[in-house]
Parts: C-alpha cells; sequence; structure tokens
C-alpha cells in the first residue's frame, strides 16, 4: 500500500540568532548534485576535491545538513534550502521539478522559521522554532512518521503525533528514526529490527518452521498454502508508523541521539552511552548482542555522539592521570575496512583517536566510509575513504589517521557534516 501526502500548510516560527556572513562548502562524490556547485565547476556527474563554496546560497547560513545523496541549509531567518537527490521527493520541492535543476540550491516553499534541518537517505526534516517536526520524502519503512501505511509526503508535512512536544534534535538510519525532546524525552517509529529502536518493536514473523508446520500428514494442497501463508508473512516488515515513546528510557533524561544504517547510540544526561540494532560490524561496542539499549564498553564520558554508515564517534572527556578534569578526545569503533575509524587496534571496542588527542574537538561526523572533525579552533580534520575527494584532501588517496583540511586564509570552520559520500561545511570570517 503506497499513500501520498501533500500537505501544503506552512509552519512559522521565531528563531533569534546572531547574524555573521557564513560560506557553505562542499567537496567529495557530484554523482546526484548533492555538492551544489554549478556544471562549469562541479555538477552532477563530477566530484570536487577540495572545499568549493556554493555561491549560489545566501550569505547567512546558520546550519548546514547532508544526506546520502542530498544537502539541506537553514539560514539565520529560519528559511530552508535544499539541493541534490530528488528521486524520493527529499529536496520537498514542486513534484514536476526538472532533473537538471536540482543541482541548484532553491528555497523551500511552504517552511519558514525553521530553526534546524536533518537528512538521510530519502527523507529529509526540519525543527521549527517552537519545537514542531515537519518532514518529507518517500520511505516504504515508515521513515515518515506519518500515519499508518503513508510511504510517501512530497512536501513538508507536521507530524501532529509530536504536536505536544518540543523537538529538539532527529536522527535517520537506513529505516528508522528517533527524535529528541528539550526534555530528554526519545521517541521512535519506523523499521524496527534488530532493537534499533530498543525494546519497542512490533513482532515480526518467525522464518517458516517446516517441522511445526509441514508434517507429514498434511496434504499436499494443505502443505502448499502454509508455506505460500508464510512467504506472504515474511514480506511483512516490522514498522512502527508513527511517534512512539521508548519505554524502557522512562525515568531518566536523553541528551544525544545518533543513528547508523541499521544502528543507534543514545547519550544519557548522566553521561551513559548506550546502543541498539546491529552489531554485524562492531558498532555497538559491546559484546552482548541482546535486541534493546544497553551500555557501551566505554571508560571515558562521552559528551557528543554520530554515526557512519557502520562506525560510531563519540567526543570524550578523558579523565586526567590525578582524577581531576581532562581533556577533549574522540573515540571510534565499528567498520574500519577504509580508515574510518582513523586507528588502529580493535574495531569492536571504543578507543581514542590517536592522531587528534591534545586537540579540542568540537563536533565530529561519520559518513558511509569517512569520518570528520571541526576543533575549537575552527580547523577542520578529515580521515578514511577518500574516493571522489571525500576528505576535501585533493585527492582520491585514503587517509588512516586525521589529516587538517586547508582553507582559505581567515576561514574559520562553524560546522561540518559528513554525507554519504560527500561533505558539507560552513564557515565565518
Amino acid at each position: 500500500m503506497m499513500l501520498r501526502v501533500i500537505n501544503k500548510t506552512s509552519f512559522t516560527g521565531v528563531i533569534s540568532q546572531r547574524r555573521i556572513t557564513t560560506t557553505v562548502m562542499s567537496f567529495g562524490d557530484g554523482s546526484h548534485g548533492a555538492l551544489g556547485l554549478p556544471t562549469t565547476v562541479a555538477g552532477i556527474g563530477s566530484h570536487a576535491y577540495e572545499p568549493t563554496p556554493i555561491t549560489t546560497l545566501p550569505p547567512d547560513v546558520s546550519t548546514v545538513a547532508a544526506g546520502h545523496y542530498h544537502s539541506l541549509a537553514v539560514t539565520s531567518n529560519g528559511h530552508l534550502w535544499s539541493w541534490g537527490r530528488n528521486v524520493e521527493h527529499q529536496l520537498g520541492r514542486n513534484i514536476d521539478s526538472p532533473r537538471e535543476t536540482w543541482v541548484e540550491p532553491e528555497r523551500v516553499n511552504g517552511l519558514s522559521g525553521v530553526r534546524s534541518a536533518f537528512a538521510s537517505g530519502v527523507v529529509s526534516a526540519a525543527i521549527s522554532g517552537n519545537g514542531s517536526l515537519w518532514i518529507w520524502g518517500k520511505s516504504k519503512r515508515g521513515q515518515l512518521g506519518l500515519g499508518f501505511g503513508i510511504t510517501e509526503a512530497v512536501v513538508p508535512s507536521r507530524v501532529k503525533v509530536l504536536d505536544k512536544e518540543e523537538i529538539i534534535k532527529v536522527s535517520f538510519g537506513w529505516g528508522h528514526a528517533l527524535a529528541l525532546t528539550k526534555d530528554g524525552k526519545l521517541f521512535g517509529w519506523g523499521y524496527s529490527a534488530d532493537g534499533r529502536l530498543g525494546k519497542r518493536t512490533i513482532m515480526g514473523v518467525s522464518p517458516l518452521d517446516s517441522k511445526a508446520n509441514l508434517s507429514s500428514s498434511l496434504k499436499l494442497e494443505d502443505a502448499e498454502k502454509v508455506v505460500l501463508e508464510a512467504m506472504d508473512k515474511e514480506n511483512d516488515m516490522p514498522i512502527i508508523w508513527e511517534p512512539c515513546l521508548v519505554d524502557e528510557l522512562k525515568g531518566v533524561e536523553v541528551a544525544d541521539v545518533s543513528c547508523g544504517l541499521d544502528h543507534t547510540l543514545v547519550l544519557l544526561r548522566d553521561g551513559t552511552l548506550l546502543s541498539g540494532g546491529s552489531n554485524a560490524y562492531g558498532q555497538l561496542g559491546r559484546s552482548t548482542q541482546d535486541t534493546e539499549f544497553l551500555p557501551v564498553d566505554i571508560s571515558v564520558y562521552p559528551v557528543s555522539i554520530a554515526s557512519g554508515l557502520g562506525h560510531s564517534l563519540a567526543i570524550c572527556r578523558i579523565p586526567s592521570a590525578d582524577g581531576g578534569g581532562g581533556i577533549s578526545g574522540i573515540y571510534s569503533w565499528g567498520w574500519g575496512q577504509n580508515y574510518q575509524l582513523g586507528r588502529e587496534g580493535p574495531t569492536n571496542i571504543p578507543l581514542p583517536v590517536d592522531g587528534l588527542l591534545g586537540e579540542k574537538p568540537l563536533s565530529v561526523s561519520g559518513g558511509r566510509v569517512h569520518s570528520v572533525a571541526v576543533m575549537t579552533n575552527g580547523e577542520l580534520f578529515s580521515w578514511g575513504c577518500g574516493r571522489n575527494g571525500r576528505l576535501g584532501l585533493g585527492s582520491s588517496a585514503d587517509e588512516p589517521e586525521p589529516m587538517l583540511v586547508e582553507l582559505s586564509e581567515g576561514a574559520k570552520v562553524l560546522q561540518a557534516v559528513a554525507g554519504f559520500d560527500h561533505t558539507l561545511v560552513l564557515t565565518g570570517n
């Protein structure tokens, strides 16, 4: 079943930010237009190997978001811009907009007072100044959260179930989604297999048990019926169609959340880091594979978290030898085949990225097989797979350790986010 939502209601909100002149730069894979660069520079099908300014964006962008193959930017006056892949309507544009225009950043109509934006592979979301959540795109896995069977929203549509909540962050995986409220509650929806949404799941159908269902006493036509019915049921995915409160976290306050492809990290306000979902690459950072949120085996104190496709990242406070204070550092674990962990050692155990010890990280972000981090002094580091220039270092070479990304003189990095195969950087002077 496929239902389409075309909701032309707009939202307004009030946000107050200090306006400064900013520039959005991009580099990496441009095959879907996620770089937002003119075809003469690096349009659809072209790649950028160094940070390149997106000159068609306003000079007051306050935050950016990178999906798998599309990008979003929010301005200081609450306008949202989008560009890149639009096959699943993730740009929030007119359904008939020409494909050749997708590479060009355009303002998303029907939205104002936007505070922040978030993107995944096939959906996008925005949070208004009053904390309401708006979402659009196309996903058969329930990521829209707009109600049973709704798999498509051509334009931004309000998630009415969350109207009484003030949402401050949303994170998307391959098919699941989680939203964090100002008062520390966590809501989840979408594809719920493997505990990526915690214990709250809609039970899937177990594979056909031939011994239980196909006894020797069954007639041939009855046996065929059992097999066909079981096959039909196995097509039913465990989906939660609307946001639901994560039951197991009732009574505790959540500080941050981050979704990888099929795993989730949840940081509590008391400093406890939990993980759930697939542990195929060690991305849960724990030895147990129970399908619920359980503590990560980490001895330091995470203060913020990020997830790539199959790897996990955390900015931590590392205690000093005398037990007082400490310095900030980045820990990584999970899939590390392309050096996206930025370090050596066991990949399933959270360990520090040695090349950044002594630095003071402000934020960290993970893509498919690369990672980027911004320091408090405005410097940008990248590491991992360098294919198509996604590290911004001028080549396609992989980098096993963090490398400093060179920017124009005087440019200070305010934010950097990794898409699947591209990177966006917000700078200010």
